[in-house]
């Protein structure tokens, strides 16, 4: 069997595309960091209290989320599936449990597109473009709403930074035009 991949230019406008999250450490703040880094819209539900595990979200993630009527995390969760277009689950760890999994069942119960990928596995970057792409490649809302879920700091130490990192490598030559390789 013959391998090909296929060049298409994907574009995405930084007005085409919104990130958020639920604002806990780890996956889902690295998900705020990157759209702050690379100047994208941002937000996402929060538990009221704004509860975390390190006490309460700071304020500069505060500063566009919003305050659900629950401090049951999995509320907030379930609302920010359902306020978005899809949902990219970034792990270091499987198999996915706690609010990462529930996360993943939230999204298939909601029939909501979704991608799991390890921070670790092969061409991750180009894993996250590919999925990305589909949802650019034809009409879609403005902006296009995007959950970024994963890990708690403590259960999976530097997933923060990583999935950060992810975002702004797997986005960034999308917002510059670059080409992507689209298998």
């Amino acid at each position: 069997m013959e391998s090909w991949s296929l060049k298409v230019r994907c574009t995405v406008k930084k007005s085409e595309l919104k990130i958020v999250s639920g604002g806990q450490t780890g996956a889902d703040r690295g998900g705020l960091l990157a759209a702050m880094d690379l100047g994208l819209d941002w937000g996402g539900w929060a538990p009221k209290g704004w509860r975390a595990e390190d006490g309460t979200i700071p304020s500069c993630y505060r500063e566009k989320m919003q305050e659900i009527g629950s401090s049951n995390y999995l509320v907030r969760t379930r609302r920010n599936v359902a306020d978005s277009h899809a949902t990219l689950i970034v792990t270091n760890t499987y198999p996915l449990s706690g609010g990462t999994l529930k996360t993943r069942h939230f999204c298939e119960e909601m029939m909501r597109s979704h991608l799991v990928v390890a921070i670790d596995e092969n061409d991750a970057v180009g894993k996250v473009q590919r999925w990305l792409a589909q949802f650019f490649g034809q009409e879609q809302p403005i902006p296009f709403v995007l959950n970024v879920a994963g890990p708690r700091e403590s259960k999976a130490v530097g997933i923060q930074e990583s999935t950060r990192r992810l975002l702004i490598d797997a986005l960034q030559d999308m917002i510059t035009g670059k080409h992507a390789d689209v298998d």
